[in-house]
């Protein structure tokens, strides 16, 4: 007898292999995605562990195709992931938190909304705390294989189980100025399993792993190629050139270029109308035919130098010194809600 679920037996087969016997809590749905409810997944499960650290395992359903092939890609189903998602919990805690669930959501709906995918060592800025009803220093997310599921092959294709990693403001600093991949080695020697734990402090506070980034992003620079800032675009100002950021973002963009044009690596800044790409050589500020919505901005040293001391969190226009015609204007940044209320204004 052929499954209807095809897609969800082989999940639920995986998560047996691992999970022999237990019962997990299960969210469903209740109006599906299809029949124009407003969650994509259908369901999210939540196994209780206690070793090696006590936490809620969730495992979503949805990101693949549970039910009958609909796509033409025969090699992979659906996105081609679940998301998997690793919650410290308090060894009593019986009720999975639901705050989580509702974060799985959201990243399922802006992987349907937007049709970008995450895959591993992907990263994404959360723009403020990741459980907003929390106290917590955890404001990025990035992505890796789970450990212990890893990927299946599934009657509608493969499916890879994509964590979902939590992790502080300044841990997310180090990702895009170092490696994601390397980061996360770095992690999992301090966190088992890569719990996301809302109470932790950042584990770049140890002498020991900052200067262990610091040495990577010295030897090895940054593997960030591409920033997609929503606060980033530039504009012809007369005989200058305007870069417009966010202070939010501007450290960042000054942490990542550090780590990449002087080790010869190029870095494209995405803004929502207009893109930027930086390079080291002979300076050079212009647009080629054609393409005139994509700025080219070629750095020596010196003009790197200049351009890296007003990439600073603090509204205002600035040239930067020895690239000119660069100017650069900091505009102040609102971190809103899930609601859209501002709860922090930065620059």
């Amino acid at each position: 007898m052929t499954s209807e679920t095809p897609g969800w037996d082989a999940i639920d087969a995986a998560l047996e292999r691992l999970y022999p016997g237990v019962e997990p809590r299960h969210l469903g749905t209740l109006l599906k995605w299809a029949l124009g409810g407003p969650d994509p997944l259908d369901g999210i499960s939540f196994y209780p562990r206690l070793d090696p650290v006590p936490h809620w395992h969730a495992v979503t359903y949805g990101m693949s195709e549970l039910y009958g092939k609909q796509s033409d890609n025969p090699d992979e189903s659906g996105w081609g992931f679940e998301f998997t998602f690793r919650i410290r919990r308090d060894p009593d805690e019986v009720e999975p938190p639901i705050w989580a669930a509702n974060f799985l959501q959201n990243l399922a709906r802006y992987v349907f909304q937007t049709g970008n995918w995450f895959e591993p060592n992907h990263h994404m800025d959360l723009n403020g705390p990741i459980a907003l009803d929390h106290v917590t220093l955890i404001r990025a997310v990035v992505f890796t294989e789970d450990p212990e599921l890893g990927a299946i092959d599934t009657p509608n294709g493969a499916v890879q189980f994509l964590q979902v990693v939590g992790i502080t403001a300044d841990e997310y600093a180090a990702t895009q100025a170092w490696s994601v991949r390397e980061f996360l080695e770095l992690l999992a020697r301090h966190i088992p399993l890569l719990v996301t734990d809302l109470g932790r402090a950042s584990v770049t506070d140890d002498v020991s792993v900052a200067e262990t980034v610091d040495e990577g992003r010295r030897l090895d620079g940054s593997s960030t190629a591409t920033l997609a800032l929503a606060e980033f675009g530039w504009r012809p100002d007369g005989d200058l050139v305007r870069l417009v950021m966010g202070a939010h973002v501007a450290p960042r963009v000054a942490d990542t270029l550090l780590g990449r044009l002087p080790f010869g690596r190029t870095l494209r800044l995405d803004g929502p109308e207009s893109s930027a790409e930086f390079s080291a050589g002979s300076f050079f500020v212009g647009t080629a035919p054609g393409a005139e919505d994509q700025l080219q901005v070629v750095l020596t040293d010196e003009a790197l130098d200049g351009l890296l001391q007003v990439l600073v969190p603090l509204a205002g226009v600035r040239a930067a010194p020895g690239a000119e015609p660069l100017v650069v204007e900091i505009v102040r940044s609102e971190i809103r809600d899930p609601e859209g209320n501002v709860v922090r204004t930065i620059g």
